[in-house]
């Protein structure tokens, strides 16, 4: 995906995310460290230039959370959580880059809960690469990208990389 391509995804999917949910002042994004929370950002942004209201955008941090990271690992690697609202009886719009196996869904969605109660959980995805591990689907999918599981499906957006664009890849080595 290039720049168009991304930029038309997110229209598409704000579109559907207002024709979704009628009470857009009970939404609230919740980004997945990293690129999550700069496509939640973009997704905001829209939604305020479309119907002019302000969704507020948090920030989430899983390292905790993740089944894959021993505790002693993953005190190294913790960010910051950042969500100044409560999510308690709120429609939690949740967003990530990429949807692979439903491990990094599924542990956001523990670390949410216990934040609070929302009313729903939606989950947004600038791609979705297939071989789910566990029964995750998104609500809402920028593309759908059929990949080998050796493959390296890699976004990259210019909050942090400088240009917009999802590249698929083989692994260094592999060739």
């Amino acid at each position: 995906m290039d720049v168009r391509k991304i930029k038309r995804a997110l229209h598409r999917m704000t579109t559907e995310i207002i024709e979704r949910n009628r009470n857009l002042k009970n939404l609230v994004i919740v980004g997945i460290r990293t690129r999550g929370i700069y496509i939640g950002k973009r997704i905001s942004r829209l939604i305020k230039e479309m119907e002019k209201v302000d969704i507020p955008v948090g920030v989430l941090d899983i390292t905790l959370y993740r089944d894959d990271f021993s505790e002693l690992e993953a005190q190294h690697m913790v960010k910051k959580t950042e969500i100044n609202f409560s999510v308690t009886k709120k429609d939690v719009l949740l967003v990530d880059d990429v949807l692979f196996t439903g491990r990094t869904i599924r542990a956001a969605m523990d670390s949410l809960i216990d934040l609070g109660r929302p009313d729903t959980i939606q989950l947004l995805v600038l791609v979705d690469r297939g071989h789910k591990e566990l029964p995750i689907r998104a609500d809402y999918v920028g593309k759908f990208l059929p990949t080998s599981k050796r493959e390296v499906v890699q976004v990259k957006v210019k909050e942090i990389d400088n240009t917009d664009e999802v590249l698929i890849t083989e692994p260094p080595g592999i060739k």
